[in-house]
């Protein structure tokens, strides 16, 4: 028997071959891939295959636009500057995910650091400083726990 080796495109071991079409098979729960800096994209464009990132894409298809703006291609222009709009929609998206997750990462930081907040001598005249610190906590300091 002769058993050859799958070699299509989105075939997976253990899958169906269902992965998408932009490569790499890692997607989260809701089907999405995964926002990611360095995610390498397939882009079939107007005339041309691209491989690479959202920023060398947005790059690439700009100056294609440019060239064609140059020699007089209004139509292939505009194909090729709607590209570049595509993939900076993605670079948009990446950032706005990066910073929300950045912000996510300060807030959980800041909660689990306990917050040291002195505590504040307020003994009259005559009264010892030891007297009473730390036995009862006012109103503020028990909002602030």
């Amino acid at each position: 028997m002769n058993m050859k080796r799958t070699r299509s495109r989105n075939h997976r071991p253990g899958g169906n071959g269902s992965s998408g079409s932009s490569g790499g098979g890692t997607r989260h729960h809701n089907g999405q891939i995964p926002l990611n800096r360095n995610h390498v994209f397939d882009s079939n464009g107007p005339e041309v295959r691209i491989r690479g990132t959202s920023q060398q894409l947005f790059e690439k298809y700009l100056q294609l636009g440019r060239d064609a703006t140059s020699g007089g291609d209004r139509v292939t222009a505009e194909a090729y500057f709607q590209h570049a709009e595509h993939y900076f929609r993605i670079l948009n998206a990446m950032n706005q995910a990066a910073q929300q997750a950045q912000a996510e990462r300060q807030e959980r930081v800041a909660r689990s650091r306990p917050v040291y907040q002195p505590q504040h001598n307020e003994s009259g005249p005559g009264e010892e400083q030891g007297e009473g610190y730390g036995e009862e906590s006012t109103e503020s300091e028990a909002v602030a726990s």
